[in-house]
C-alpha cells in the first residue's frame, strides 16, 4: 500500500514558518509536533523566513556570547575608524591653507 503525499498550500506553510519562528523549541520538535517531516519544515523555513519579531534563541549561549563578541569588536573598529577619519579631516583642513 502506498502512502499518499500530504499537500500544504502557501498559507499553511507561511503560518507553520511564523510559528517556528515565534517558538524556542527545536525545528525537530516543532516537526513532530505539527506532524511534518524535519526536511520539509527546513525547505518552508529557507522559502518563507522573514527576520521580523524572532526571538534570540537562548538555547545556544555560547553562539549568543561569540555574536555580542563580535559586535563589540565591530563597536571598537567603528569608533577607531571615526576617530582616524576626524584626524584626517583636521589634517586635510591644516595642509590646504594658504601659505603667506
Amino acid at each position: 500500500m502506498v502512502e499518499q503525499r500530504q499537500r500544504y498550500n502557501d498559507e499553511f506553510k507561511k503560518q507553520a514558518v511564523k510559528y517556528v519562528q515565534e517558538q524556542t523549541k527545536s525545528l525537530s520538535e516543532i516537526a513532530e509536533e505539527m506532524n511534518i517531516p524535519t526536511g520539509t519544515l527546513k525547505n518552508w523555513m529557507m522559502k518563507y523566513r522573514t527576520f521580523e519579531n524572532e526571538p534570540i534563541s537562548t538555547s545556544n549561549p555560547e553562539k549568543v556570547r561569540q555574536l555580542e563578541e563580535r559586535l563589540k569588536a565591530s563597536e571598537r573598529e567603528k569608533q577607531d575608524l571615526q576617530e582616524e577619519l576626524a584626524i584626517l579631516k583636521k589634517a586635510l583642513h591644516i595642509f590646504s591653507k594658504e601659505r603667506n
